[in-house]
């Protein structure tokens, strides 16, 4: 039985049927136009003559005032002399009681003929002049080209009407405006399984027993349970939540209706209900089915009671919607999952249980689940042997599925470009920098001074770093300007995924940030714009440790903010009155110049370390957090930037995350790890997330200081 509702067609009968009422619709308001249209006509030709009776035609003939005389089939049209249309004139206004106007001149008179067998002797005895026009065309001819052929133009016209200008379809009419826009994939036509999906196990867990529901209702309804009629998956863009929706369809091996909340909404008030309606009527015909409605806020978003009248667009299609999800039977298999990530905006009648029984959430991948997603998009890349997605997937902490996919696409074209037939490691750490700080400005030229500037910015940022307890350890300075802005930069990647923070490593990361600023003061004594976007990011950081984490002493545990657009740009709005948020601000300013002092005094006892970092800074222009290190401990950075390896000809930097944990550049698989060298010892503090050259590159939650 389960099996033939996974194989149940809609009826092409219906379709058929559907079809031909449209069409013979169109054909009958065609044919009462061009009735109208004839008659129209008809009546314009005879404008501005007049009609008479046959019996005073032959009165006119007889009385001489007939000079010539039209035989037609349906009329016979006479012209009167000049004494006959002045006769006729006098008797027409006579019976009127008017007299004859001045200039006027007698209508053209017709008559309907009748049998009168010596009419043609009447006309040869008083002299009139008679005639028949020559007809070329025949009767049936006349038919076709009055009838027929306008009738199949205004059928055409009518067509393309309401094809193109009201989007409807073939035989739909008017009505056609109204119908679904949905794709429908039937059967596994979706491409798309749980196999094709990484990172997103709980909530392939929470969709496997919808998917199970469709395949064995039995052993659900056996002990009372009802199928959930919809899902919401819930998270940021690009995190697969269409993915996932395809995946359930793929899995269940049923037909899959995809639409998106826009093609709901029309100019035409009443086209998205009317939409609502027909989607569910052809997904119960093809159930058991799933529905996908993406970007659902479009539509769903809460109605506002202080808005006058009911005819608003939107609210119409919501309304239609909610009744939709009440309405069809939950025993025929047709499930609602809805996508979007404002869920904050739905109206509540829209997520309680009976229509979307569930909330998905789709978050951002962890370490294994980028793992195992770059994993799923590298699965038809060819890779060269010293790629590690280990080492990929730790730096790319905070992104998506969508941006590792682009990660890996990024490479692949990287590697075409440099004419190598497999993707190395290099590739990969290149694309990823790229897509974070864009490509290096190789045009732009900086003064001697602008460089000094930007190197001691940078290296302010890396050594109060380097000197905190608790920061991610430094990966890479440079001060090469790239195509987003940026004169120069400093990325950390972190030694593990953390998912809280405590209140003296907020702190450090404020010094951290303010540790540019702090440098320029302490070797220059000025300020420069350089430090605007580190400012931002620091005043943000400090506002939310005030307002959200509870971490002011003045304040204490008390919340002054909320979270707006969790899933997008994650804002939030204060939710205290006006003195307090000016005590708010006041609470900022004292914690970010406490932290500023702190980040001066740590540089100021550094001041030596910071001349020499910042010289090797711009005499190599782009360094590694292990060259840093290394001038920090006294080493040779030289050796410590590329684990003993030795420096390539040109100077330039290495990509030294191709390097192991152990500090010895990773081998080919079939060379034999004993006949490397030995390893150059590492201090503790580094990691391999610390092993960055200067082609390496950051994903979004990547400590990135680059607005200098």
């Amino acid at each position: 039985m389960n099996q033939k509702n996974h194989k149940q067609k809609p009826d092409p009968n219906d379709n058929r049927k559907r079809n031909i009422t449209g069409f013979v619709t169109l054909i009958v308001w065609a044919l009462i136009l061009v009735i109208a249209m004839n008659a129209l006509f008809a009546r314009t030709e005879t404008a501005g003559s007049q009609e008479i009776m046959f019996s005073e035609l032959v009165d006119l003939i007889e009385a001489g005032q007939v000079e010539e005389l039209e035989l037609n089939s349906n009329r016979y049209v006479a012209t009167l002399t000049g004494e006959g249309q002045q006769a006729w004139l006098e008797t027409y206004y006579a019976e009127l009681g008017e007299p004859v106007p001045e200039g006027i001149e007698a209508p053209q008179l017709y008559a309907t003929p009748l049998n009168y067998p010596d009419f043609l002797l009447l006309l040869e005895e008083h002299g009139v002049d008679y005639y028949s026009p020559y007809q070329e065309e025949s009767a049936l001819t006349a038919f076709l080209v009055s009838y027929v052929l306008p009738m199949l133009l205004m059928v055409g016209a009518m067509f393309l009407f309401f094809r193109f200008v009201l989007g409807g379809k073939m035989g739909g009419g008017i009505g056609s405006v109204g119908k679904s826009n949905a794709k429908v994939y039937v059967e596994k036509s979706t491409g798309v399984t749980f196999r094709d999906v990484a990172g997103q196990d709980e909530a392939k867990e929470s969709l496997e027993e919808i998917i199970d529901f469709l395949h064995n209702p039995g052993k659900y309804t056996a002990i009372g349970a009802k199928l959930p009629k919809g899902a919401l998956l819930v998270g940021s863009p690009g995190t697969g939540k269409t993915l996932l929706a395809k995946a359930v369809a793929g899995e269940a091996n049923v037909p899959f209706f995809s639409i998106s909340g826009s093609d709901f909404v029309e100019m035409f008030v009443g086209v998205g209900a009317s939409r609502v309606r027909d989607l569910f009527k052809e997904a119960s015909k093809m159930a058991p089915c799933i529905i996908f409605i993406d970007e659902i806020d479009t539509i769903g978003k809460s109605r506002d009671a202080g808005r006058l009248g009911g005819n608003d667009e939107r609210e119409q299609t919501l309304n239609q919607l909610l009744a939709e999800l009440d309405g069809f039977d939950p025993t025929k298999g047709v499930i609602v999952l809805g996508a979007t990530n404002r869920p904050e905006v739905l109206d509540k009648a829209l997520l309680r249980p009976g229509r979307f029984d569930r909330r998905i959430t789709v978050d951002r991948p962890n370490l294994a689940g980028r793992l195992a997603t770059l994993q799923v998009h590298t699965r038809r890349i060819h890779l060269a042997e010293d790629v590690d997605l280990n080492k990929i997937a730790q730096a790319t902490a905070g992104c998506v599925g969508a941006d590792l996919a682009n990660l890996v696409n990024e490479a692949a074209l990287r590697a075409v470009r440099m004419g190598r037939k497999a993707v190395n490691q290099n590739d990969l750490l290149v694309s990823f920098e790229v897509v974070i700080a864009g490509t290096e400005k190789k045009g732009t030229v900086l003064t001697e001074k602008e460089k000094r500037l930007i190197a001691y910015h940078e290296v302010g940022h890396a050594l109060v770093a380097a000197r905190q307890k608790g920061t991610e350890p430094v990966s890479k300075i440079t001060i090469v300007p790239h195509t987003q802005g940026a004169l120069g930069y400093t990325m950390q990647l972190p030694e593990e995924e953390k998912f809280l923070m405590d209140r003296e490593e907020l702190c450090s990361e404020l010094r951290t940030l303010l540790g540019g600023r702090s440098a320029e003061e302490v070797v220059f004594q000025t300020a420069t714009t350089g430090a605007s976007n580190d400012i931002e990011r620091a005043t943000e950081l400090a506002r939310k440790m005030i307002t959200m984490y509870g971490m002011s002493d003045r304040f204490g545990i008390m919340g002054l903010a909320t979270v707006q657009s969790q899933y997008l740009e994650q804002g939030y709005g204060l939710t205290c009155a006006q003195a307090t948020a000016a005590d708010v601000d006041t609470e900022i300013h004292a914690l970010m110049e406490r932290c500023h002092r702190e980040a001066v005094a740590i540089l100021e006892e550094n001041r030596e370390l910071l001349d020499k970092i910042a010289a090797y800074l711009l005499r190599k222009e782009t360094i590694t957090g292990q060259e840093m290190m290394a001038i920090i401990e006294g080493r040779d950075p030289e050796e410590a930037g590329h684990h003993g390896a030795a420096s390539p000809a040109h100077g330039g930097p290495l990509p030294s995350l191709r390097t192991s944990s152990d500090g010895i550049e990773k081998p080919a698989r079939k060379i034999s790890m004993i006949s490397e060298p030995p390893a150059t010892p590492q201090p503790p503090e580094e990691s391999p997330e610390e092993d960055a050259s200067s082609d390496e590159d950051a994903s979004p939650d990547v400590e990135i200081i680059d607005n200098i």
